[in-house]
């Protein structure tokens, strides 16, 4: 059985052309799902697992990496970051690049960009000692961007994209503090912002395979797993939902409103990522509206029954109501999208 990224290396070398790898993992899809379970576009197939060999594998390497920082750290306390990303490529050379697999090669590009940016922060710090905490943080992100840059163009990864993204994000708000400090307080606005930039790139991918058949469908789904968060946290606290203090009932309904809000985006561009994403928010809003209504005791289990019933419900009848919502948009919006 062959693999995305074997028959990706195919194309590459010439052995088949594009269209048929395309036509190939159409007719495949359609075969596993059936004709009348909707789109291929529809399942968002991504992988997570080759066998179980990735476990293996994981816990191998993280013990090593672990072992790397620290043995870094006693000799080197400044180049902690450089040994953790070195040690990672060097990994990621057999284990990503030869074979293809895929939960090593998420840590490992998890810790290779991790230890990129801990190793900018160490270097500034030790260089520009008396700079301030978001110019070392900029200094740090803007590491990281590069390391993923570098990465991505080596490895194919589909999720470097969404990690220098979110890196990219943190170094222009970092940027931004060091130029406007004020600008500190506005942080929920800041974020906003660069949750819906994350979201306007995920979309970007998104359109360019509609049909969700290449790697490109992939890079968007982590694109789209990242915004998510990054856009509702901050409507959240700007809402007053995550100070702590005892929630207002119009405050909750409107949590639990934002989130229908995002669902319906979610069915327009067929991405159940996005819901996933921001399920905490949704869990913690629903619980402090039942409390708000007077059940203490049992808003917990109100919570877990309320959204696990809404949300399994949603996925049994997610293609016609998918086809609904996307029905009433414009033509040209429609064209942006997957087809129902």
């Amino acid at each position: 059985m062959y693999s995305d990224d074997e028959i990706d290396a195919a194309v590459a070398a010439g052995a088949i052309p594009a269209d048929a790898a395309n036509s190939l993992r159409a007719f495949v899809a359609r075969r596993r799902m059936g004709a009348a379970s909707g789109s291929i576009a529809d399942e968002e197939h991504f992988r997570l697992l080759t066998g179980f060999n990735d476990i293996f594998v994981s816990i191998a390497a993280v013990l090593l990496l672990i072992a790397v920082g620290w043995l870094a750290s006693e000799w080197a306390p400044v180049l902690v970051g450089l040994a953790v990303s070195a040690v990672s490529w060097g990994l990621a050379e057999y284990f990503t690049r030869r074979r293809r697999m895929a939960l090593p090669s998420l840590l490992l590009l998890g810790s290779f960009a991790g230890g990129a940016c801990a190793e900018g922060a160490l270097l500034s710090k030790a260089v520009f000692s008396a700079a301030p905490d978001s110019a070392i943080g900029a200094l740090a992100a803007l590491t990281a961007v590069a390391a993923t840059v570098a990465h991505w163009r080596r490895f194919r990864v589909p999720v470097t994209i969404a990690v220098g993204a979110v890196a990219a994000v943190a170094a222009a708000v970092a940027l931004l503090l060091v130029l406007v400090p004020a600008a500190k307080a506005h942080w929920p606005w800041l974020l906003f912002a660069g949750g819906l930039s994350l979201f306007g790139l995920a979309m970007r991918w998104d359109m360019s395979d509609r049909a969700r058949l290449t790697r490109r469908s992939d890079v968007a789904f982590w694109l789209h797993l990242s915004a998510a968060p990054a856009i509702v946290h901050p409507v959240f606290s700007l809402l007053g939902l995550l100070d702590g203090d005892e929630t207002s009932l119009a405050k909750a309904a409107a949590g639990v409103g934002l989130y229908a809000v995002l669902a319906l985006v979610a069915l327009t561009v067929d991405r159940r990522a996005l819901l996933v994403s921001a399920l905490f928010y949704v869990l913690y809003a629903i619980s402090a509206l039942i409390q708000a209504i007077g059940a203490l005791n049992i808003s917990l289990a109100l919570t877990a029954l309320v959204v696990g019933s809404a949300l399994l419900l949603l996925s049994a009848f997610w293609h016609p109501t998918r086809r609904a919502v996307v029905t009433l948009l414009p033509e040209r919006v429609r064209a942006w999208v997957p087809a129902t």
